[in-house]
């Protein structure tokens, strides 16, 4: 249930480890958090005077009434803070990752790197096998700075936890992983447009569809665990598997309890979430085990209706076709471009033609430009998945919790608390950034979702 959602594994997988310097997405990607509305047409939320809301507990019919998302007023001047500078170095990830490759190109330093590499061996693997790491480490190094910004910024805050060796630690890893699928995919892309120059964007994009989906599968099970502890949820908390299985059997989609598994996020981080990840065979729910901690396990299960949503909905499928058409499309506006970018300054750039190594700079230059103005996309296909996901939970939930709305009311109070989602975040930045409908609607769905008061069938759950 985060901003930085996991349905669309395909499209993050893709951003994250296949173009790092895209920090919006993946492992390393911009901070969590849901979000409020500024738009006066829809309910925002609260400055309250100088108090703090109440100590959170189990949620019961008694329970007051959760109609807006309130932030106290310390935690509203620290949201506000906390996701001005979270923009701010979102955007500046950007122009900066623009900037650097650029300069790769108009310094001439990617030809430097394609002569070393075709002075180490007249056969092109090998070549790759030099160029790729040379190019990957200068933009890993590059981009450093930025990450080292966002987690400065996450620890100031006490959104993480992380300290600097193990979260050093992590981000060699995520280049280890993100330079071994270069190379893979680099390989392959040159091998292709050698063999057909004019069409090389569509017969790359079968086998890099399927090296994605492949990816996909495997994630949860090889790369997820390289980061962060998994473990059947089962081992420490039996009594909420048992409670998920009456939400799965009345889904009429029963997910075994080995498929359920508790991530120990407490170790990196205050914030709290839960996803839904991985294909076929690893497939899975990850509940985070700050989310058991912090919230009620009324509003946990809640949490999980939402994510049993992703699951039966079908959205991790769904994701991937929309990011397996989205590439196509963005395979073809690469391939425009790069004849058109190299027919104006190759001879500057020192870059014979589109098989030369060191096109791969201007092809990761146009992603780059691609990303972003995509952004708005596949953030607005994102939101319309999590709407989908909350009126899921909302339903699946009905007549198994007492008082289910305030339940899910207050969880999404909880999220936003907790996460210090951002109270009124611009018009613009929603539409560009925010992968979840505001916080403020999200509370307000809770309580207006009746279809069984209104004698009408449940959209999802009969």
């Amino acid at each position: 249930m985060r901003r930085w959602g996991s349905p669309n594994r395909f499209t993050f997988t893709f951003c994250a480890l296949i173009f790092p310097l895209s920090t919006q997405c993946g492992l390393a990607g911009a901070r969590p958090a849901s979000v409020a509305q500024t738009s006066t047409s829809q309910p925002s939320a609260q400055l309250p005077p100088r108090e703090e809301i109440p100590p959170l507990a189990s949620s019961t019919p008694d329970q007051a009434k959760t109609e807006q998302y309130t932030l106290s007023h310390e935690k509203y001047e620290k949201a506000v803070a906390y996701s001005r500078a979270d923009y701010t170095l979102y955007f500046v990830s950007y122009i900066l990752g623009g900037i650097f490759l650029f300069l790769i190109l108009r310094l001439g330093i990617a030809a430097r790197f394609r002569d070393i590499a075709e002075s180490a061996s007249q056969k092109r693997w090998v070549q790759g096998l030099v160029f790729v790491p040379s190019l990957r480490l200068l933009i890993g190094v590059l981009g450093l700075p930025v990450r080292i910004c966002w987690h400065q910024l996450s620890l100031h805050y006490e959104q993480s936890v992380q300290g600097w060796r193990p979260w050093f630690w992590d981000w060699t890893k995520g280049q280890l992983v993100a330079l071994i699928l270069w190379i893979i995919f680099a390989q392959i892309l040159f091998a292709v447009m050698r063999f057909s120059p004019r069409r090389w964007w569509l017969l790359f994009w079968f086998p890099a569809t399927l090296i994605l989906l492949v990816l996909l599968v495997i994630m949860p099970v090889l790369i997820d665990p390289l980061f962060d502890k998994f473990e059947p949820l089962s081992d420490q908390h039996p009594d909420l598997v048992t409670s998920i299985g009456k939400l799965t059997s009345r889904a009429g989609v029963p997910i075994p309890p080995e498929r359920i598994f508790l991530m120990v996020a407490s170790r990196k981080t205050n914030e709290v979430n839960a996803y839904v990840t991985g294909l076929g065979a690893s497939k899975r729910v990850v509940i985070w085990d700050t989310l058991i901690q912090k919230a009620t396990k009324e509003e946990t299960l809640f949490v999980v209706g939402h994510e049993l949503g992703h699951y039966v909905l079908g959205h991790v499928w769904k994701g991937f076709s929309a990011g397996a058409a989205a590439l196509l499309a963005a395979l073809y506006l690469m391939f425009r471009g790069l004849h058109w970018a190299l027919h104006h300054w190759g001879h500057e750039w020192k870059i014979s033609g589109a098989e030369d190594w060191a096109s791969l700079a201007v092809l990761l230059l146009l992603l780059q430009v691609l990303l972003f103005f995509s952004s708005p996309a596949i953030s607005g296909f994102s939101r319309m998945q999590e709407h989908e996901a909350d009126i899921y939970g909302l339903e699946v939930i009905h007549g198994l919790i007492p008082n289910s709305e305030e339940v899910a009311a207050h969880a999404f109070q909880v999220l936003g608390e907790i996460d210090l989602s951002d109270p009124n975040p611009p018009r613009f930045i929603v539409f560009w950034l925010y992968s979840h409908p505001p916080e403020a609607e999200r509370l307000v769905l809770a309580h207006n979702h009746d279809p069984w008061s209104k004698r009408e069938k449940p959209k999802y759950v009969k």
